[in-house]
């Protein structure tokens, strides 16, 4: 017979390895049946993994920082319809394939929007990248340069939502 945690371990479950003993020890306090108990071990398991992808999502997105649109202070920018952001934070946007573009002057939140939109999609399990635009337009230019657009491009479509921020701050040709 196995070892509960050479079990844990073949199957991969190391969130659930790791607390196990607090795990059966909360279910002795507190009398869990079987099932009970099965449904918190599998919530530990699941919890673990899903956070870990979240922080391997965010990493992958390059984003400036981290911001929520709860952290968006709407009475600095009363301009900004909630109900359209409320909308946005749903991300029917990103299962239809659809383009935002949050257009203003600068210093108005929109890049914070962006930033808190993409937050959401990665917390809900999407891949997101991050790029200024100045560096989108470097990055293709050096792939051409390279003979290797074709590859680049495939690149940037990995991604279910692709953030381009500071469009129109610099001129281009």
């Amino acid at each position: 017979m196995m070892a509960l945690e050479q079990l844990l371990d073949r199957l991969k479950m190391e969130h659930l390895q790791a607390s196990l003993d607090s795990l059966c020890e909360h279910a002795s306090k507190q009398d869990l049946n079987y099932r009970e108990f099965l449904e918190q071990a599998l919530l530990q398991e699941w919890g673990g993994r899903h956070q870990k992808g979240l922080e391997s999502r965010l990493k992958q997105a390059r984003l400036p920082w981290i911001k929520t649109l709860e952290q968006f202070d709407f009475s600095f920018q009363p301009s900004i319809d909630h109900k359209i952001v409320r909308e946005l934070a749903g991300l029917g946007f990103v299962e239809r394939s659809d383009n935002v573009v949050l257009l203003g002057p600068p210093g108005v939140g929109k890049t914070h929007l962006a930033v808190a939109l993409a937050v959401k999609a990665a917390e809900a399990g999407h891949r997101v990248l991050f790029m200024t635009l100045d560096r989108l337009v470097s990055t293709l230019m050096r792939a051409r340069q390279e003979n290797r657009l074709d590859r680049q491009l495939q690149q940037l479509t990995y991604p279910k939502v692709l953030v381009l921020d500071e469009m129109g701050y610099l001129p281009m040709t």
